[in-house]
């Protein structure tokens, strides 16, 4: 079982940048690929970033590759997301999400444990 707590949402204008974390508990963390997903106002829920559970493979949404970053600190249980050159567009909660998997899923239904989410906003 793994808990997940996201911070470092807010308010930026675009072309700005943030740095989402999630905080893991339990000494299983770095058995878990760990997602990073997203969900705008009226629209599904979609899959931004995936890194396997050492950290050797990342994958990345197309309208993310190039601007986003995953990452994590096994030893921290932690995992990140840099955003860089922000668009209007990227304006979502952002969730954080724990998949016992093997492989790097993209899809949310391979995901069985959610953070709460954490907004972020993106001004033109």
């Amino acid at each position: 079982q793994v808990q997940l707590v996201e911070s470092g949402g807010g308010l930026v204008q675009a072309g700005g940048s943030l740095r989402l974390s999630c905080a893991a508990s339990g000494r299983t963390f770095s058995t878990y690929a760990m997602g990073w997903f997203r969900q705008a106002p009226g629209k599904e829920r979609e899959f931004v970033a995936v890194i396997s559970s050492v950290g050797q493979t990342t994958n990345y949404a197309n309208s993310v590759k190039g601007r986003f970053t995953i990452s994590r600190d096994n030893a921290k249980n932690m995992v990140y997301l840099q955003m860089k050159t922000l668009e209007p567009e990227d304006t979502a909660i952002y969730y954080c999400a724990a998949s016992s998997l093997a492989v790097s899923p993209m899809s949310q239904y391979q995901y069985l444990h959610w953070g709460q989410g954490t907004q972020v906003t993106v001004s033109s």
